[in-house]
This record gives structure tokens, C-alpha cells and sequence, in this order.
């Protein structure tokens, strides 16, 4: 990989694990709430989160979902020349619309997921631009059917216990922030300017203040959290903490692609979300009907998971497993090496800036 180690740079102490799994219960938690919780002080926790974000362990964002938006979400295979994948997936992950890019097979084959906001959007890149690009030997597109696990959703279940459940409570807390759900939904939102302002502010800086949200928005304070509450109630948005998964230990990861009886897919899906190794997981078109991601340790954990876990699972009929190289993009956060690379450092906070602004608990309600 590209890049320097992220252990040559960032040495991960428990507090940080621990101000890590706060942000996944409450990703706009002020740090305020998250001192009295952990039983830091609240300047202790302010420079340990600007720390992990300097040093590419976290980013918190903003995601757009765009099935709320009444678009659909493809998986890609692309099977590449020898020599042209760097190429091919440097100029995926500056799309826009394509949220993950990895590299695997070697170093010939890109996977990439794309949620394109309009159908000429996904018409470009499908149907036009990647057949034609030279490079591409073989082009695979599955539409996501049914997710069961993705973004928030995975909750990196690896890390529950690190907090008490008195802790997360503290935090707000109340259960898994994801659940199952169509694809795209029946009844798309309508965004207004003001929300997409809210929406572009919020891809930046996850955590980004009411205030810093309202000068964005062209609003006023209380007027942006009621929409964000709204545009969080509807799934047009989720609070996204991106996590560099090396810094926690996690080397080895994988694409899993699984032929499912049509009757045990549903059953498979969720049984699947509830595996701390998941990171992503949704039925989907095509020869295969599941695919999911894995996060592991190393490559014998790996083989263990998946020969023993995945493999006696009811109804599956076979499973392709194919290790990733490298991550070019995760969730829409390009990667160097094992390094998220977002915006800019966010802004030192005191009780008068964001912290004030920033949800106490539950994500979305004010403070």
C-alpha cells in the first residue's frame, strides 16, 4: 500500500478507543457529555478527537442516502488491465457519486459502490463511461435489493463492552442506530436549497456546530436543527464515523460474495448483520445475491470466520472471498495508505461554540 503505516505516526491508547465507540453512540455528542461519560475532562477529550482526526484514525461525516431520494445503489466489479487498477480507482474515488473503492484479485479487479443522485448521474458512469474506458476488460453492475447492515449500522460491534452500558446510556444511547431496510424507498424526499446547504456543510464536518450549519444554510440555528432532526428521522442522512481499520488492529479484509438459496437470503442477511466482523452487508442482482465486507484481524481469523461462521450457515451454497489490497475510499473519505484523508483539522470547540450547538445525546435533538 501507498503510505505510511498509521503505527508510525499514531500510537492508540484506551482513552482514544474509548472516545472512538462514544462517537459511534452519539456522533454529535458535545465533548462535554462525552467527558462526564468517560470521566475525562472535557479538554482531555477535545484534543484526543482533534488527535485521531490529524492522524487519519476517524472522520465524522455526513452521508447522504440517496434511496431516500428515490435513487437506486449499484455494486461494480471491474476487471482491469495489468498496470491501469491505480489509475482506474484514483479516478473512481474522485467521483462524487462513487462512496467506496477498493482494490483486490491481485491488483486487477476494483470494486466500487455507487449512489448516483439522478438517473443520468448512474446512465454517465454505468453505461457510458466505464464501457468505454479502454483499461476495463469486464464490468459487473448488481443493484442493492436489501441492506442489512452498512454506514452507522455495523456500529463496529468489535468494540462493544469498551463502554459500560450506565456509559452509553450517559451518551444516549438507545440500540443500534441502523436497521433493515428497502433499498429505496417508496415515497423519495424532496430536498429544498436549504437542505442540500445543510447536507454539503454537513459531508465536511459531521460535527459541524448549529451555528456553523445556519452561516452555511443561510438560516438560523433553530430552524437547521429542525431540519437536520427532520432529514435525520427520514434517512436522507446518517452521522458517519469513519474508522481507518488498521488503527484498531484490523489488517485483513475482504470482499465476500455469497450464492444464497433464494428462500435463505433474508435469514443469511441478518444473521450476518449481527457478526462483529461485518462492516457491510445487503442481498443484491446478479450470480451472487449477497455480498458483504469483512473486517479481521489477520488472514487466519479470517479463514476461521468464514469457514466456520459463514460457511455453516443454512442455505449457502458457495461463497467467493476476495481480499482487498487496498482501500482507495471508504464511505466517501479518500484513504492514503491506511490513513482516512478528510477536510482540514475541525475547529478547536468550547462550551460556547459547537459543544453548545452539538446534540447531547441521541443524534439530532438539541442540546
Amino acid at each position: 500500500m501507498a503510505g505510511a503505516s498509521m503505527s508510525e505516526s499514531c500510537e492508540m491508547q484506551p482513552e482514544d478507543v474509548r472516545i472512538i465507540r462514544a462517537l459511534q453512540v452519539s456522533p454529535r455528542a458535545s465533548f462535554a457529555s462525552m467527558a462526564d461519560a468517560l470521566g475525562l475532562t472535557e479538554g482531555a477529550v477535545n484534543r484526543r478527537y482533534r488527535r485521531l482526526c490529524a492522524d487519519g484514525v476517524i472522520r465524522v461525516a455526513g452521508m447522504v442516502n440517496p434511496g431516500a431520494l428515490g435513487q437506486s445503489r449499484w455494486l461494480v466489479r471491474l476487471r482491469c488491465r495489468p498496470g491501469s487498477v491505480t489509475a482506474i480507482a484514483g479516478a473512481l474515488a474522485k467521483r462524487d457519486d462513487v462512496n467506496w473503492v477498493a482494490v483486490g484479485a491481485a491488483g486487477c479487479e476494483v470494486t466500487c459502490a455507487t449512489q448516483s443522485r439522478t438517473q443520468a448521474q448512474r446512465e454517465e458512469l454505468l453505461g457510458q463511461r466505464l464501457p468505454r474506458t479502454a483499461a476495463v476488460l469486464d464490468i459487473n453492475a448488481f443493484a442493492m435489493l436489501r441492506q442489512f447492515m452498512g454506514g452507522r449500522g455495523h456500529y463496529w460491534a468489535a468494540l462493544h463492552g469498551v463502554l459500560s452500558p450506565e456509559q452509553e446510556a450517559m451518551l444516549g444511547s438507545d440500540g443500534p442506530p441502523f436497521t433493515e431496510s428497502p433499498v429505496v424507498a417508496g415515497d423519495p424526499v424532496r430536498l429544498t436549497g436549504e437542505d442540500e446547504k445543510i447536507l454539503e456543510a454537513l459531508a465536511a464536518d459531521g460535527r459541524a456546530s448549529l451555528v456553523d450549519l445556519a452561516t452555511a444554510a443561510d438560516s438560523t440555528p433553530g430552524r437547521v436543527s429542525r431540519r437536520l432532526h427532520a432529514l435525520l428521522q427520514q434517512r436522507v442522512v446518517h452521522i458517519d464515523v469513519e474508522i481507518a481499520a488498521a488503527a484498531l488492529g484490523y489488517h485483513a479484509r475482504a470482499n465476500l460474495w455469497l450464492r444464497v438459496h433464494p428462500s435463505a437470503v433474508k435469514n443469511v442477511g441478518r444473521t450476518l448483520a449481527r457478526e462483529p466482523e461485518i462492516a457491510f452487508a445487503a442481498a443484491i442482482s446478479g450470480p451472487y445475491n449477497i455480498h458483504a465486507v469483512a473486517h479481521c484481524r489477520d488472514f487466519d481469523e479470517l479463514f476461521e470466520f468464514t469457514s466456520d461462521r459463514i460457511g455453516s450457515l443454512p442455505g449457502l451454497q458457495s461463497m467467493e472471498i476476495s481480499p482487498v489490497l487496498q482501500h482507495v475510499k471508504q464511505a466517501g473519505t479518500l484513504l492514503s495508505g491506511d490513513r482516512l484523508v478528510g477536510p482540514e483539522n475541525p475547529p478547536e470547540r468550547s462550551r460556547d461554540g459547537s459543544d453548545r450547538s452539538a446534540t447531547r445525546g441521541r443524534t439530532g435533538k438539541r442540546s
